[in-house]
């Protein structure tokens, strides 16, 4: 008896190969196989971690159907990809110390062996600088589903742009620095190529924190932004968002939008004007500056067009006292972004302020913007109000800007409150 249930036994193995399992056709299934490429091995992590990795099937038929990542045992969670694949964690309220990331992949009919990295969590418990000051940069740009709408890399540069100033001149702690840009990766071609490397792994001038522009990482930033803002009294925000904006480009006179929101694009959803309000609304600090540089972006102002406000029933919630709200184009305009330096608006106004060349500039009717008479107004630095007239005065009076002049820029300066007796200071970064 026993001698039989061996040959059974045998029988059974030699039936059953240990490396897969066998199809309906007969045939072998080979398991998948991933890996883990970033982070490595004893990284140190924090802010926002782009996990990345490849995955394989060596089956003729080299399907993948899924990848799922897990943190320290926790569930597996779906990540976006499969055969390149990225998940997004985020370490903000994570205890420092080392952590275990396991990635496995699915190919419909077996798990990979599972892929494993050792990392260490060190987000920093202070700022590297004493100035209680935070800059978040968004954008969107480079859609892998349709060439047409790519808008490159230049959002991007000039996001590190505009960090560097801040970090360098206006004194914001690098730790306080974000940048979120497409889906956290770089792609070859100036943006219009396969993807290359995640921001994190790029080499930068500041160890500032980078993510993907996907809108619950907007919401995480931004949370964790007014949380620690929230906790003194002499704050300053800084908020940049450019990418496409939601409209009606073969509609001339309004755009479609006389009762619509205003939306721009973040890399997998849309953020219309209110919701950006309501992510807002307890931010509490009384020096903040935010500019959406956008196709049909007006309504973030609460503005339509030369000034106009919009209808009561649309209004944001986004401007209030102490912010300075400031969109690249009405409500009703389409907005012009250079493919490698980034939006144009943005880019007359960064000009502005970092070559002192918009001290002085006033409002004029209607906030067209104008220049000092006699150097009247001047006084040796630029508020960003000052940078948005001079912009706005270019864009009007420059031969070799005409294409971009009916952009018609809108703001809606609160600083340092509102009303018709409101203080004529200006808000300087």
């Amino acid at each position: 008896m026993k001698t039989m249930v061996s040959i059974l036994m045998l029988i059974l193995i030699l039936l059953v190969p240990l490396s897969g399992c066998i199809g309906e056709d007969g045939s072998k299934n080979n398991k998948p196989i991933i890996s883990i490429e970033y982070p490595h091995e004893g990284d140190k992590v924090s802010s926002i971690v782009k996990i990345v990795g490849t995955a394989s099937d060596p089956d003729k038929n080299d399907r993948v159907e899924r990848v799922e990542v897990s943190i320290n045992d926790s569930s597996w969670e779906l990540a976006e990809g499969t055969t390149q694949w990225s998940y997004d964690w985020v370490t903000y309220k994570k205890t420092d110390g080392f952590y275990v990331i396991k990635a496995r992949a699915w190919d419909g009919e077996e798990y990979s062996d599972i892929a494993g990295v050792n990392v260490y969590v060190n987000n920093p418990k202070t700022s590297d600088s004493d100035a209680h000051k935070w800059a978040v940069f968004v954008s969107a740009a480079n859609y892998p589903e349709d060439n047409e709408s790519k808008l490159g890399n230049g959002g991007y540069n000039l996001a590190e742009e505009i960090a560097t100033y801040l970090i360098e001149t206006a004194g914001y702690p690098t730790s306080n620095v974000f940048i979120l840009f497409d889906d956290g990766w770089i792609r070859d071609d100036n943006g219009f190529g396969r993807r290359n490397k995640t921001l994190q792994e790029i080499p930068h001038p500041y160890d500032i924190n980078y993510g993907g522009a996907t809108k619950e990482n907007v919401k995480t930033i931004l949370y964790h932004v007014i949380s620690e803002a929230n906790q003194y009294p002499d704050s300053e925000v800084f908020l940049w968002f450019f990418g496409h904006g939601w409209g009606d480009e073969n509609n001339e006179l309004t755009g479609g939008k006389i009762l619509e929101r205003s939306a721009i694009f973040l890399w997998d959803d849309v953020l219309t004007d209110r919701e950006l309000g309501d992510m807002l609304y307890n931010l509490r600090s009384h020096k903040t500056c935010i500019i959406v540089d956008a196709c049909f972006s007006g309504g973030f102002a609460d503005k339509t067009i030369y000034d106009f406000p919009t209808f009561f029933l649309l209004h944001s919630g986004i401007p209030g006292t102490g912010r300075v709200v400031i969109t690249s184009a009405s409500k009703f305009r389409t907005g012009y972004a250079s493919t490698t330096r980034g939006p144009i608006f943005s880019l007359l106004w960064f000009q502005g302020i970092k070559t002192g060349e918009a001290d002085g500039y006033r409002a004029g009717f209607r906030s067209t913007g104008k220049p000092s008479l006699l150097g009247l107004f001047k006084n040796g630095k630029v508020s960003v109000e000052e940078a948005f007239y001079y912009a706005r005065y270019l864009l009007r009076t420059d031969s070799s800007l005409a294409e971009f002049s009916r952009m018609e820029p809108q703001i809606n300066d609160q600083y340092p409150r509102k009303g018709a007796l409101r203080s004529q200071w200006g808000l300087f970064l």
